[in-house]
């Protein structure tokens, strides 16, 4: 079955040029596209897609209030991947705490943006290394924080090397990076983080990071 799409971006030829990318993959299918942020919510509520591509800067409402308004809508349903040329910007935080599920720029392969569809219509997070890093210094660069006890509780089911994968993915390394780091096989490592989001009830790996944040970065 093919996994339905929509496309939000206020340019015409960024929309045309990632329908036709997406339709060159025989699972992926666009369902709809917007011009805008309403339009993408309306879009949403219509066509209800398995994942939504969406521009985080557009007229209107950008797409960090348009993901808000969706997950709202559909807390569970439709997947958000970010899509952006300002991979630095600090919408990008905004997007993730709203609940955007990946992040990517405008850059990515055709082959990178039809995996981050899939990675996280598969309930995983698809989150570009410079997007992980926006976390990270604004994190760093914010006022200490109390830790989140609820949360951090949490992470003592984790075994060591679970916390040790969720603290090199809050880095930004994907899977395969991290396979290669540990001398381990990427199924492993996907192992490792799939059973690491469950036992914290992170819908994906964005929010993993954040969580992970929450709780005071614990390390092995």
């Amino acid at each position: 079955m093919s996994i339905r799409v929509l496309i939000a971006d206020d340019q015409e030829m960024v929309r045309v040029g990632l329908s036709a990318v997406l339709e060159s993959f025989s699972d992926l299918t666009v369902v709809a596209t917007a011009s805008d942020g309403l339009e993408a919510v309306d879009a949403a509520a219509e066509h209800i897609p398995d994942v939504v591509l969406m521009d985080i800067r557009m007229p209107g409402i950008d797409g960090v209030e348009a993901t808000r308004r969706i997950r709202a809508a559909h807390p569970h349903g439709v997947r958000i991947v970010m899509l952006t040329t300002f991979e630095q910007d600090d919408l990008v935080f905004q997007a993730l705490q709203h609940g955007a599920n990946g992040f990517l720029g405008k850059g990515a392969s055709p082959d990178q943006l039809a995996d981050a569809i899939r990675e996280v219509h598969s309930g995983g997070g698809a989150l570009s290394a410079k997007a992980a890093a926006v976390v990270i210094s604004r994190v760093g660069s914010e006022p200490a924080k109390t830790v989140d006890a609820e949360i951090a509780e949490l992470f003592r089911a984790l075994t060591p090397r679970e916390l040790e994968m969720v603290s090199l993915a809050a880095r930004g390394s994907s899977n395969d990076e991290i396979a290669r780091e540990l001398f381990l096989s990427p199924f492993t490592v996907k192992t490792h983080v799939n059973r690491a989001m469950a036992k914290l009830a992170a819908r994906d790996r964005a929010q993993l990071v954040a969580f992970w944040h929450a709780a005071g970065e614990p390390r092995a």
